[in-house]
This record gives C-alpha cells, structure tokens and sequence, in this order.
C-alpha cells in the first residue's frame, strides 16, 4: 500500500507533467490546507501508481480549461502555479544540485539560476544553503530557488529531501550530484574511519539520490513519454586515473563511473539519462583553497609534492601539470552540463574537463 508520501511523489510530478503548456513552465505546490475550487479527485487506499495516473489523466482531460487545483480526501490539495516569461538554455527546468552551500556547488546552482532554472540547493549545511538561496531568490523571483537539508550518506535524509522538493516545486527535471568530500592520505597511514566517510558521501550517496530521484522520474516519463530527465554526478580527473596518496578518493570516484554507466543502462527505460562529468583540480573553490584542511594544505603537510614549501609552491605544482595552464573554473563545468542536457542521444558517459591534462584513451 503505497504511503502519503508515497501518494505526494506521484501526483504531484504527474499534475505538472499534465499541466505543461507553451505559454508557461508550472509548478505544483502541496498544501494539507484545502482550496476553493479545486478539482476533487478520489484515490483509494490500495490505489496503484497507475490508478493514480489515470484518476489525474481523466480529470485533467475532463475540464474545458486548465485544472488550477487538485484536492485529495485525506491527504490535501496540489495547486499548479504557472510561471511565465522564463529564459535561457535550462528555463522552467527544477535542478537539484547536491553540496550547494558552497563552492563548486554554490556556483553551480548560481549559473543554473541564471539560465532561467528553478533551483534547490541541497546540502547538509542547511543554514549556509538558506543564505545562498535567499539571494537567489531576491535576484530572480520567489520560485527561483529554495534550501533543502540532506545527507547523501543517509537513506532517510535523502528521501526526506526528495519529498520536501516535490512538495514545493511538484517534481524534479535535473538531478546533480555533487556533494563529495576528500581525505587525502597515504594507504600505509589513512584511518579506516577517514576511507569510511570518503567511501561513503561519494560512492554510496550517488547510488542513494538516484534511488530516490529516479521514482519522480519515473513518474514523469511515464505520463508523458516524450520527457527525459538526467541525473549527472560531478566526478572528477580522478576517476579516470589514479592519484597517489589520495586513494580513497579516486577509489571512490572510479567507482562513481561505475555507477553512471550501470544506472544509464537500466534507467534509460524510464527517460532518465545518466552521465558523469570528471572535472579537473577547480583550485579556487574551498576543497583545494581552504586555509584549514583543504587540498594545498593536506598535500604540503603530506608531503605529496617533492620540495613544496609552501601553499603557492603546492599550487604552481599542479597548475604546471595542465596543459592549458590553470585550474577548471566553473565556467568550463557548466558547458559541459549543458551539452548532456541539451543532447538527447547521450548517456552513461564520463566527460572529461580537465584543459588536457587527462585525455582519453
């Protein structure tokens, strides 16, 4: 028996999927509080997806003019809210982009706004999230964006987020899974604890947020087969080589193709494109620029670099390993999220953006 929440994921994706025109990208808003005039629809308990599906489908198709409302006994009223006059190469799209609150996430999200997405900045640190959403949302509208808390390592906390974002936008079109942490140590010396949590947030909360997103997906796909939707996960050049005395990392990001070619397999039957794209070292975020534990520092306390004295003696190291140079600026991240989007005859790829210092083979 399919649960409230349960309930929520599919009529919510299914109503704005139904109530796409070309005038306006909707949006569908759940609210336990009733609303005059809205469109009763009966669900049993035992209702299936497609019961469901086919009640909305039939009173959608019923009404001489679009349905503003949706009210279902014991559960609530989902009301579509269209949003007009959006532009830009992912306009009306909900992009979900994990580890937002800050860095190359944070920048990510910003340029998704920018090109006329409705985003959700999804991270553990919710506050900081908030903070960014909120200006945001004073630069493009009160929809453009929203924070929500998750721990992709946490099954519960995934699906929380999940529903809490179909609630207040009505489904989800991008799903980038970004959020990931390193540790970087010698094998002969890094804690199993330390491998755990590498392992963790970048492995296993990859395969945990395309669990959940993929069911919403699904959803959509399903009452109209024309859509596609796309998971893309933030890899890194360290999937596709090895990387001294940073294993659990590259470990983990090998593994996180792994997943991106297995998921593109299956879920393509569902509409659900699945890529990775491997960007090369983005030394301006914190990951690598952080005063405290950020990979300049990891790196010159661990000697990783011969003869490094210092932060800049680390940095000119790695920028010299480039053939273009410097490091990969978000900038360079977001053509290629945008090619996956815009290109429907791709998936299950690992799109290298690294200005040359990985090619290949």
């Amino acid at each position: 028996m399919l649960s409230k929440n349960d309930k929520i994921e599919i009529i919510a994706p299914a109503l704005r999927m139904l109530s796409k025109c070309k005038s306006c990208q909707p949006l569908v808003k759940f609210t336990p509080e009733s609303i005059d005039g809205a469109a009763k629809i009966d669900i049993a308990d035992d209702s299936s997806q497609q019961d469901i599906i086919n009640a909305l489908k039939k009173e959608v198709k019923a009404k001489d003019k679009k349905v503003a409302a949706v009210a279902v006994d014991g559960l609530g009223c989902f009301e579509v809210v269209c949003i007009k006059n959006l532009t830009g190469r992912v306009a009306g799209k909900i992009a979900v982009v994990t580890g937002a609150a800050q860095g190359f996430g944070l920048e990510i999200a910003q340029a998704l706004a920018s090109e006329g997405a409705f985003v959700v900045l999804a991270d553990i640190n919710d506050t900081s999230a908030e903070v960014e959403a909120g200006k945001l949302r004073k630069q493009y509208g009160d929809n453009s964006a929203m924070a929500i808390k998750i721990n992709v390592a946490d099954g519960e906390s995934v699906k929380a987020a999940i529903t809490e974002i179909v609630k207040t936008f009505g489904g989800i079109d991008v799903f980038l899974s970004n959020a990931g942490v390193l540790r970087a140590e010698s094998v002969k010396t890094q804690s199993e604890k330390d491998f755990d949590f590498t392992t963790m947030v970048n492995y296993k909360g990859y395969y945990l947020c395309t669990q959940a997103v993929s069911k919403i997906f699904a959803v959509q796909h399903e009452v109209d087969p024309d859509y596609m939707s796309d998971i893309i996960q933030i890899n890194s050049k360290s999937g596709l080589e090895g990387s001294s005395k940073n294993f659990a990392y590259a470990g983990s990001k090998f593994g996180g193709i792994g997943l991106t070619q297995s998921f593109a397999m299956e879920l393509i039957a569902d509409g659900i494109k699945v890529n990775s794209i491997c960007p090369g070292n983005f030394f301006g975020g914190p990951l690598w620029s952080d005063p405290d534990n950020g990979l300049f520092v990891q790196y010159l306390r661990t000697g990783k670099v011969p003869g490094a004295k210092t932060i800049e003696d680390v940095r000119k190291f790695y920028e010299s390993k480039v053939p273009m140079n410097r490091g990969c600026e978000t900038g360079d991240v977001m053509n290629a999220v945008y090619y996956l989007i815009e290109q429907k005859y791709e998936t299950g790829q690992a799109v290298p953006v690294t200005g040359g210092q990985v090619m290949l083979h």
